[in-house]
């Protein structure tokens, strides 16, 4: 019987990492080898299956349609590879070995540093690495298999996933003194649509206060300019609009040393749900459940 040459998986990260990098330097310095090497490996997998996945000039790199769609079976056979020494790693010790974390940006800053402590002290043999990245960033990789499981605020659409909520986080009015009436609750009635500022698109947070106000002229009037929630409190402080804020940036001290106000906002769906999900049939689902459950104890 003839032998048949298959593609190997470190022919298939290239191709992949050239494709995410659209630079054959970039791509090389993201799989840890050289130019040369990486070319010459994307060389070999074109000469193995007999056709040209990328079109090379001295500019640019362009995939071909038919690369294309290998690049896609590629990431569906990496992952699945991947998931070979998760199946590993689930019949061993709970949280254990490699876990790789990706963490929304209006989250992490604020819940990583009463959770990594812990995390360090119960399961230390658990390397957790850490990437924050907007939602759907955050969604993107989790379905190419960059990342293992998200910290993430729903409702989000993140794909075909599992969720395990964690806790409930309040949305207030954040504003500098004297700006409104600092009564114990603030009406979305109560805001005015030409001085609120949010984050910039990309930011679920953004959706969900404007969702939660139910004023369409919110959405259409709001400058979103912000690119983390300590740079809104800094334009607030300056008395250059109002803003909204989660609960937990304010427990963890966000309005410290500033002349800034929050005040619940009074609306039905004044909150955030904060989750932890991932891959649906994730071979590690035991290991997410029980991070799930540590965070939601911690938090």
């Amino acid at each position: 019987m003839a032998q048949t040459y298959l593609p190997t998986l470190k022919q298939l990260q290239y191709l992949v990492a050239l494709h995410d990098s659209g630079h054959f330097g970039r791509a090389a310095e993201a799989s840890f080898v050289t130019q040369s090497t990486l070319s010459a490996g994307i060389r070999e997998l074109e000469t193995l299956i007999g056709v040209v996945l990328v079109e090379r000039t001295r500019r640019v790199v362009r995939f071909t349609p038919l690369g294309e769609q290998i690049v896609d079976k590629a990431r569906r056979v990496l992952r699945e590879a991947e998931e070979l020494g998760d199946l590993a790693r689930a019949a061993g010790r709970p949280l254990s070995g490699e876990m790789r974390m990706s963490v929304i940006p209006t989250i992490a800053p604020f819940l990583l540093p009463r959770i990594l402590p812990r995390l360090r002290k119960d399961y230390p043999e658990l390397k957790l690495y850490l990437r924050e990245e907007t939602s759907g960033q955050a969604c993107e990789q989790l379905h190419q298999g960059r990342t293992d499981c998200v910290l993430l605020a729903l409702p989000f659409s993140c794909g075909d996933v599992e969720a395990a909520p964690l806790f409930d986080d309040r949305l207030f009015v954040a504003f500098h003194e004297g700006e409104m009436d600092p009564t114990p609750v603030i009406k979305p009635a109560d805001i005015d649509e030409t001085r609120l500022l949010m984050l910039e698109d990309g930011h679920c947070l953004k959706d969900h206060a404007l969702a939660a106000c139910n004023r369409p002229e919110l959405r259409a009037e709001a400058t979103m300019l912000g690119t983390s929630l300590h740079t809104m409190v800094q334009m607030v402080d300056n008395s250059l609009g109002v803003t909204m804020l989660p609960e937990m940036a304010i427990s963890a001290g966000i309005l410290e040393h500033t002349s800034v106000t929050a005040r619940p906002l009074e609306a039905e769906n004044a909150t955030r749900r904060i989750a932890l999900v991932w891959r649906k049939a994730s071979p590690r689902e035991r290991d997410f459940r029980l991070m799930a459950e540590v965070l939601k104890q911690t938090a």
